[in-house]
């Protein structure tokens, strides 16, 4: 394994070597000495007295006091450098330590191996020979006392010269605090810091080519609503992306700290189109439901604006849209459907944001799987959507076999390049870093391992790859900054974009086996969306698809809960579980709402009289937009007693403009009296329901008591002329009859007075009238004695109204 393998050409010279043992020697023979002369029996505290200030004792009490190195300048320093250290010493003990002194310490010669450096970094305490020597002389600073819980700054600055460095390498530099207390009156080392010296004055014969991948990523900020306006302003879930990226902020340090580096910028496009938004007006939620004006549209255009000038000529890497969790989906999502289409979706539109917003064309053939664990499912899954290189990371696939660290680029089958990050270098800067002291060390250590990395195999051409955490805090970015300041000034490094590090010749040597996905750590494994968390993600699509046919603009709807969709798959969800329900809930919760704007109106109890009527159903749309390919449909439940259109339901499209309402009205046919229930329900073109269906009753009352009285009316009308007329031809009849005996009146008379009063003479009489639609007998008349005949004196007067000779209506109308 590269971390353990011992290096050639990295001891110092036999010259030096030869002073530096008789030097030791030297300084240890008063301590012999003192030993020879003491009596049998005597304690090791005594041991140690007797040495006095010869030698200084390491009796446990090294971590007396806490020593803390804030700088150490330059990083890398050359022959004609001088080397300043600084920082801090205080006493944790209860007791003053008095005749104290810092000194420093550099190793007789240089580490060994990476793991090396690992091991000296994780040591605690002093170990006399192991860490080196005290230079001594001026290059100390002095304390009379440090009382206890005191603190002392101190700063040290000595000539590389004088640190008396041998070969090219990386050298351990302890910086130590030496003096004595009460409980222990003897010289000796309370406390000491490690830090490491990266030695390389002159250009290496072959430089190690270096990419650094500089992550610009957020956490999720969007929600799916925006406010009911034609400009869709967005609602963000609070204001925290503002301080991300206003003068201080973790987003803004990055991006003014990568600006003057050469690195390679790896992008969350989620991220852009959230800065984009709220540049262009932005609300936010806040208590309840309700929602304010967000106010930092000024500080989202000055840092698009930087970004832009800062990411031209440079290399930039597009993630999927929302970073989407590659391993979530490999392990629980792929077995839901549709899961991996929603990756497709996000990686096709990622290209387009940031070439929209920044004007440049990024690189959309990276995958990055969180912390660049890898199994053979991942790698599936990270490659479905059209990417061909996976950023993996060599804790995953490991190369136990090799001596030293291959070229990141290997093929690992399917024409998938990995891109195997360092892990050592990758995760150089993962602790807080907002101490001066755990800053300096951990540049100290990146450096010393990079050397190291070079070092290796010095006459062979390497490329590496660094991939920090997806979302360094500012101090992180700082320390990140300043090492990469130091590295790509060393004499060692040079920096390499992304796709240049993918090109290059892998190693034959190098490991290609995909690790099972039993190895796949379970640290990581916990921390992934569940499998119900893809079937709500899904069950909201499929809520969409209904959705989005009826609607005359469809972008305003499918592109901002198409881009929830995939940033409720966010690897930024991970630790945060309640987050991630909470903003799929709000997703599902909010088209829910758009999808109720579109409904009917809810109908109380209808009655029905008369034969047939017309029966209004209202569909209100309140959203912005108007709607279309909907199918209104009325279904009688009983269709024996009423029917809509010719049969049990009648089906109407329907075509509503934005804010507006239709009413649709349905011909009905009622066949007998009664209740009938009658349900209302709106249908896509293809026949899928659309929101809830309204049930109303009809109540069917045919022949109602109106009506009753009416034909009652007439009946008696009848009646009453009938017996009117049968008096007056009694009376008629009487007349004539005397007047034949009277006056003698000829039977050719009697008969043209019998025909014009009771009809033709064929011997028939009429016992029966016809009655109109109104209720009034109808008058017939021959040819003879037509409408145009002069009126006689005995006819008898009308006393009814001129019936109507209009049909019958069709019934009531009713308009609800």
């Amino acid at each position: 394994m590269a971390d353990e393998a011992d290096f050639q050409g990295m001891s110092p010279s036999p010259a030096r070597r030869w002073l530096r043992r008789t030097g030791a020697l030297l300084a240890g023979a008063p301590l012999l000495a003192g030993l020879l002369q003491l009596p049998a029996g005597t304690p090791a505290h005594a041991v140690a007295r007797s040495a006095g200030n010869a030698s200084l004792a390491n009796a446990g009490g090294s971590s007396t006091v806490s020593v803390s190195l804030d700088s150490l300048t330059p990083s890398a320093p050359t022959a004609s450098d001088t080397l300043t250290v600084s920082g801090t010493v205080t006493n944790n003990g209860k007791q003053a330590v008095t005749g104290a002194h810092v000194g420093l310490r550099v190793s007789p010669t240089p580490m060994s191996s990476r793991s090396a450096i690992d091991r000296a970094a994780q040591r605690t305490g002093y170990q006399p020979g192991t860490d080196g020597t005290e230079l001594g002389g001026k290059y100390v600073e002095e304390f009379d006392k440090l009382a206890a819980g005191a603190s002392q700054t101190f700063s040290i600055s000595v000539p590389v010269k004088d640190l008396d460095l041998g070969d090219d390498g990386v050298y351990q530099l302890g910086v130590s605090l030496s003096g004595q207390t009460a409980a222990q009156p003897y010289p000796q080392v309370l406390g000491i810091q490690r830090t490491f010296l990266p030695w390389q004055p002159d250009d290496a014969s072959t430089k190690t080519k270096t990419t650094y991948l500089w992550p610009l990523i957020s956490r999720v900020h969007m929600t799916a609503e925006t406010l009911p306006n034609q400009q869709q302003t967005p609602v963000f879930q609070s204001d925290d992306l503002a301080k991300e990226i206003a003068p201080g902020g973790r987003l803004s340090q990055l991006l003014s700290l990568g600006k003057n580096l050469d690195v390679t910028w790896v992008i969350d496009p989620d991220l852009l189109a959230s800065v984009d938004s709220m540049a262009s007006g932005y609300s936010v939620k806040g208590d309840g439901d309700s929602v304010t004006t967000g106010k930092n549209q000024a500080v989202a255009k000055q840092w698009l604006g930087e970004l832009e000038k800062a990411v031209q000529n440079k290399e930039v890497v597009a993630l999927p849209f929302g970073d989407p969790d590659l391993a979530s989906l490999a392990h629980n999502g792929k077995n839901v459907t549709g899961s991996l289409g929603h990756l497709k979706d996000a990686t096709d539109v990622a290209s387009s944001t940031v070439e929209t917003i920044l004007h440049v064309k990024p690189d959309t053939d990276f995958a990055w799987p969180v912390n660049g664990a890898i199994d053979p499912s991942i790698v599936k899954v990270a490659t479905s959507a059209g990417a061909d290189k996976v950023i993996a990371r060599s804790d995953s696939l490991r190369d136990d076999r090799l001596s030293y660290n291959p070229t990141a680029a290997r093929p690992i089958g399917s024409g998938t390049t990995a891109m195997v990050a360092d892990d050592g270098l990758s995760t150089a800067f993962q602790d807080d870093m907002t101490s001066a002291s755990r800053s300096t060390l951990a540049v100290q250590e990146f450096l010393a391992q990079s050397l190291m990395v070079d070092l290796q195999e010095p006459g062979k051409e390497r490329s590496i790859v660094v991939a920090p955490q997806r979302m360094p805090s500012a101090s992180q970015a700082a320390s990140m900054a300043e090492a990469l300041t130091e590295l790509q000034g060393s004499h060692w490094s040079q920096p390499g974009d992304l796709s240049d590090a993918a090109k290059a010749a892998p190693d034959p040597d190098a490991a290609t086996s995909v690790p099972s996905t039993s190895r796949y750590p379970s640290s990581l494994r916990r921390e992934e969306l569940p499998q119900s968390a893809f079937q709500q993600i899904e069950d909201t699509q499929d809520k969409l698809d209904g959705f989005k046919v009826i609607l005359n603009e469809r972008a305003r709807v499918v592109t901002p809960f198409g881009r929830a969709i995939d940033r409720a798959m966010s690897t930024s969800w991970r630790g945060h579980p309640n987050g991630a329900a909470a903003f799929r809930q709000g997703v599902t919760s909010y088209l829910g709402l758009l999808t109720s704007q579109v409904h009917l109106i809810k109908k109380s109890e209808t009655k029905l009289s008369g034969r047939s009527a017309t029966i209004p159903v209202t569909v209100q749309n309140n959203l912005m937009q108007g709607v279309d390919h909907l199918v209104l449909r009325l279904t009688s439940q009983q269709p024996t007693r009423l029917k809509v259109g010719n049969g049990p339901y009648y089906e109407q499209p329907i075509t509503v403009s934005g804010g507006h309402s239709q009413s649709v009205k349905f011909t009905t046919t009622a066949n007998a009296n009664g209740r009938a229930s009658v349900v209302a329900q709106l249908f896509t073109e293809d026949g899928q329901p659309y929101g809830t269906p309204v049930t109303f009753d009809v109540n069917v009352t045919q022949i109602t008591p109106t009506v009753m009285l009416v034909i009652a009316g007439g009946v008696l009308l009848l009646v009453l002329a009938g017996f009117r007329m049968y008096t007056q031809r009694k009376r008629v009849a009487a007349r004539q009859a005397e007047a034949e005996q009277e006056n003698g009146s000829d039977d050719a008379d009697t008969v043209s007075n019998d025909e014009h009063l009771n009809g033709p003479t064929d011997g028939t009489v009429d016992t029966e009238d016809t009655v109109g639609s109104a209720g009034t007998p109808e008058q017939e008349s021959d040819t003879g004695t037509g409408a145009d005949a002069p009126e006689q004196p005995s006819d008898p007067a009308p006393d009814t109204a001129p019936e109507n000779t209009d049909p019958s209506g069709t019934g009531e109308r009713v308009d609800r």
